[in-house]
């Protein structure tokens, strides 16, 4: 019987449920543990030291709750803090950057990428690299025109628009996704990229598919949607698929041992029980609110929500 594995998930909020949603739909065997920063959202503002801070005190929280793989479910720490989380805990970890812009690059039809995301991950760059490092170790446009033209150095593909949208991710929060508020907003943040001609969008940020209707309501049916969740959940599975055969062959390691740092791992087995469940969540913030908005957007219920105090 195949082993169902327990994934870490984090975000700053209620973002990371498109995430979870994604992955519940397409991988059976998985369990998740959601932890959703909503006392300390939104992330768009903080400082890089910050979100690595952030990042150590979840992270330790969600291998404590038996997490054998992290999904930093949040752009701005996927560009920000992921590469020393990496450094600093012994666990497999999938950020949102580099598997969103692989999909750019595959569904661009004119090379014309845009991007929405916070401001942080704006000036971050890091979705602009990204799409560099994903042509030069691959990745190429699905579209046959577009391929022959780059191959022969007549078409370029690179985010040419970046966006930073601080509103979205408080009216996502409240609730406001849909509101009339959202659409004036929305629309202001979407022009600089209609003028910019953008073939293809990036949400880059895990609360903007949220907003989706609304997206394409203003851009057309002409822009392609790039959510990155779609390939997070392709590279989680091959990961998984990576650790089971490792583990079928005896050389497992010790990836579930976090270095000493924030709050002590507890053992998995005194946390999971022998209860069955699927999703657990837990939230820094108001677990009423995360509830309640949570239920709205994903139009499924969220029974439990627990509330924890991470830091200081």
């Amino acid at each position: 019987m195949k082993k169902q594995r327990v994934i870490g998930l984090f975000d700053s909020g209620v973002g990371g449920l498109t995430v979870m949603k994604e992955i519940l739909e397409q991988l059976l065997d998985v369990r998740i543990v959601y932890f959703g920063d909503t006392a300390r959202v939104p992330y768009g503002n903080r400082t890089r030291e910050e979100l690595i801070r952030f990042g150590e005190e979840i992270v330790t929280f969600l291998i404590g709750q038996g997490a054998e793989v992290i999904v930093v479910a949040c752009n701005t720490s996927s560009a920000t803090a992921l590469p020393v989380l990496r450094e600093r805990f012994d666990i497999p970890m999938i950020g949102m950057v580099e598997p969103g812009a692989r999909l750019a690059v595959e569904k661009t039809i004119a090379g014309r990428i845009g991007l929405i995301a916070t401001e942080t991950t704006v000036r971050s760059k890091a979705y602009s690299s990204g799409v560099s490092r994903a042509l030069a170790k691959g990745s190429i446009p699905e579209d046959a025109e577009l391929r022959g033209a780059w191959q022969q150095g007549e078409q370029a593909i690179s985010v040419v628009r970046a966006q930073g949208c601080p509103l979205f991710v408080p009216l996502i929060e409240a609730g406001l996704a849909n509101s009339a508020e959202a659409r004036g907003i929305a629309k202001t943040y979407l022009a600089p990229l209609k003028d910019a001609g953008v073939d293809a969008l990036i949400l880059g940020c895990t609360h903007y598919p949220f907003l989706e209707p609304v997206i394409r309501e203003i851009l057309g049916e002409d822009v392609v949607i790039i959510d990155p969740a779609l390939a997070v959940v392709q590279e989680l599975e091959l990961l998984l698929e990576q650790m089971d055969e490792r583990e079928q062959t005896g050389s497992v390691g010790n990836a579930g041992k976090p270095e000493t740092i924030g709050l002590a791992a507890a053992p998995s087995a005194l946390v999971l029980g022998k209860s069955h469940w699927r999703t657990r969540y837990f939230v820094s913030g108001d677990p009423g609110l995360f509830r309640q908005v949570g239920n709205t957007l994903l139009q499924e219920p969220i029974d439990l929500v627990e509330q924890v105090t991470l830091g200081d």
